[in-house]
């Protein structure tokens, strides 16, 4: 049975993990029968109004805990995260990727990701372990694996926005247009992801789609340990 790790980053499409990706992840890999343990960063962050829209003025959150309502309560911090334990890792999309596992949404191109994030991606690398990343969360492997950063640069998929497309490549990797249905695999850096939500008005049924085609992706590459 594989061991996944995912990785949350709060509840909500505005300011966490968007629910819909990361419910589509944990019932993709149940059904293919893997174990999954859940992770989030444990800081705070701030807070927006899911109704409005709006950032909530001086309010913050906890990271881990609004994770926990995802994950059931069954969650740890992601510094207790031990990737010699774990098959491949997984991390959904949402803004909370990009506001708090990484600053993109205000930095792009030269934003900073969390040192415990960047721990986790490197590490999974290094092992020729499979990350699955989608929506807006494959600038996280851009950025932490990209040429920018001394990294021998990935190939990654967030649909076709141009101006995330373009801050990829000012990181040194590669955006490949995929339609939200399908995913990318990246066989030399064993990185496989999804647009998801990064195509807005894409139903739900086939976000769920595009993002089991990156489950199976991620599943296919364990044990590949090695071998790239």
């Amino acid at each position: 049975m594989p061991h996944i790790a995912l990785i949350l980053s709060g509840c909500g499409v505005f300011d966490g993990s968007e629910i819909h990706e990361a419910v589509s992840c944990l019932i993709h890999l149940s059904r293919a029968g893997a174990e999954v343990s859940c992770f989030a960063p444990d800081i705070q962050a701030p807070v927006v109004n899911h109704l409005t829209g709006m950032e909530e003025p001086g309010q913050t959150r906890s990271v881990l805990v609004e994770s926990a309502r995802i994950a059931r309560g069954k969650i740890r911090p992601l510094s207790e995260l031990d990737p010699a334990a774990f098959d491949g890792a997984v991390f959904p999309g949402g803004f909370g990727a990009a506001k708090n596992l990484c600053d993109f949404a205000a930095a792009g191109a030269a934003c900073e990701v969390h040192p415990e994030v960047e721990r986790v991606i490197k590490a999974f690398h290094a092992a020729g372990k499979p990350v699955g990343m989608c929506c807006i969360a494959p600038v996280l492997a851009a950025r932490v694996l990209g040429k920018g950063r001394g990294g021998p640069g990935v190939s990654v998929t967030i649909g076709n926005d141009a101006g995330a497309a373009a801050a990829i490549g000012a990181m040194g990797s590669t955006n490949v247009e995929k339609p939200v249905t399908e995913a990318h695999v990246d066989e030399a850096n064993a990185v496989v992801t999804a647009p998801a939500y990064m195509y807005g008005e894409a139903p739900v049924h086939e976000v769920y789609e595009g993002i089991g085609r990156m489950i199976e992706g991620v599943l296919a590459r364990i044990g590949a340990a090695g071998k790239r």
